[in-house]
């Protein structure tokens, strides 16, 4: 019975998925919103679903470890699996304003969560901690963030003409947005619960085989929470919409930091240990490098996706033996 909770998982995510990004881009369409823009708020924010309510929840009960380890394990597996799989399948068109805006604003998240993080050297204290105020700094950021994305929206309504779409007769049609919206919300609770499916029937399956609840912890569990993106940006790129894909990504690994994190350390601060320090620079150092995989003839290429998914298979092997 658990296979088929398996599959039924995985049906949920890929069908899911696809009404998730048809949905949001007639929406980017009816409300004149320019995909990446939609890529970046609703589509990231919806797939980080998991994520937040693991890190929330693990910082109600107190366990911040959890909290932390899960946004930049997600964001680590983000910037490597969900875009060097979606590399692979099309390559990724970087728009011009994700080069000088967008990922520098990632860039920047991850640069300044190591700088909070890193008390025993800023503040000359003997423990590392994300105090509440870091976590404030962190929300103010997000907020910012949201402004910026807002502004941007708002002007590109203001010049567009009326929103519409041409089917493949060449007729225009217009796009019913609350029709848009129950498709995008049905598409995101099928991610959800695909996701959850996959990740409660893999864990108990590697069990049986003999897997540790740690090494399941390490692998199943934590590129579960990640599913969503990586599923979404997959259909995203087969569709050709490079936008959503990249930006469902760049858009996630914000919201993780400033949002979730910034929630999670104001409820209880967060203690760093030594080895989610390491795992920290790791997400620094592997978010420049995909941005000069972003700039290199502004776009992503298939050997480059392939890299960045051999890149994550190091890393797995590194934490397996770390841990």
């Amino acid at each position: 019975m658990i296979y088929v909770w398996l599959i039924l998982g995985f049906i949920l995510l890929i069908k899911g998925a696809d009404y998730f990004v048809e949905g949001a881009s007639d929406i980017a369409i009816r409300a004149r919103i320019p995909n990446l823009i939609i890529g970046l708020t609703i589509v990231a924010f919806g797939t980080s679903a998991p994520e937040a309510a693991v890190s929330i929840t693990s910082a109600l009960k107190g366990q911040n470890d959890i909290a932390i380890g899960n946004v930049v394990g997600s964001n680590i597996f983000n910037l490597l699996i969900v875009v060097g799989i979606a590399a692979i399948i099309t390559p990724l068109q970087v728009q011009k304003s994700i080069i000088t805006k967008e990922f520098p604003f990632a860039l920047l998240s991850s640069f300044i969560l190591l700088i909070l993080a890193n008390d025993t050297i800023f503040q000359s204290t003997s423990l590392n901690t994300i105090s509440r105020g870091d976590g404030l700094i962190l929300l103010v950021l997000f907020g910012i963030y949201m402004y910026y994305l807002i502004e941007i929206a708002l002007n590109h309504r203001n010049s567009t003409a009326e929103a519409s779409i041409t089917d493949n007769k060449g007729v225009e049609k217009e796009i019913r947005i609350g029709k848009s919206i129950l498709i995008a919300i049905g598409g995101l609770v099928g991610i959800i619960v695909g996701g959850q499916l996959v990740v409660d029937a893999a864990s108990q399956i590697a069990l049986t085989w003999g897997m540790s609840e740690k090494l399941v912890g390490l692998t199943i569990v934590a590129v579960g929470t990640s599913l969503p993106e990586l599923v979404t940006s997959i259909i995203a790129a087969r569709k050709g919409k490079s936008d959503i894909a990249l930006g469902n990504v760049i858009g996630s690994n914000i919201f993780n930091v400033f949002f979730i994190l910034g929630i999670s350390s104001v409820i209880f601060p967060i203690e760093v240990n030594g080895a989610v320090f390491m795992d920290m620079i790791v997400l620094l150092i592997v978010s420049i490098i995909t941005y000069i995989f972003s700039i290199t003839k502004v776009k992503i290429s298939k050997l480059e996706g392939s890299l960045l998914v051999l890149s994550y298979l190091c890393y797995m092997v590194f934490i397996i033996i770390r841990n």
